[in-house]
């Protein structure tokens, strides 16, 4: 699987530890930054995310702030993409099966690095169920 990722200075480590994850587990992982822990705007590393997702040169998207929020505010601003905070595996597998999320947002400042990991497979490995849920995602953009 093709997947992005990007974070601010507070999500930094988080995303370089799943990057590295993700690259073991034999995904093409593409890093739209931040590259360091340096104090950055998370849009300017979200928006490109979204860019991609939107027009497919990534299958999903992984983005990273301080608590998430940021980061997901920015990416629902793209038409096409349905951004989700994760704060938990089932979250992450609910937001996949329900909600055909696309891009994972996860709180950095509030979630360690394995879970983070075990947030990510999960949302990576559950597909959308599609059906019911299809209409709902319909009635999501105005």
């Amino acid at each position: 699987m093709k997947i992005g990722l990007a974070s601010d200075h507070a999500g930094y480590e988080m995303k370089q530890f799943l990057l590295g994850m993700l690259e073991a587990l034999g995904h093409e992982v593409v890093d739209f930054g931040t590259n360091s822990k340096d104090s950055v705007d998370y849009p300017d590393f979200a928006h490109p995310l979204a860019e991609a997702v939107v027009a497919k040169k990534v299958e999903i998207g992984i983005a990273m702030c301080g608590t998430g929020n940021g980061v997901n505010m920015a990416v629902n601003r793209h038409k096409g993409v349905r951004g989700v905070l994760c704060w938990s595996i089932d979250i992450g597998r609910l937001t996949r099966q329900h909600n055909g999320a696309n891009i994972c947002c996860l709180p950095a400042r509030f979630i360690s690095n394995l879970e983070a990991a075990a947030i990510v497979e999960s949302f990576l490995s559950t597909p959308f169920e599609g059906g019911r849920h299809q209409k709902r995602i319909e009635k999501i953009e105005c």
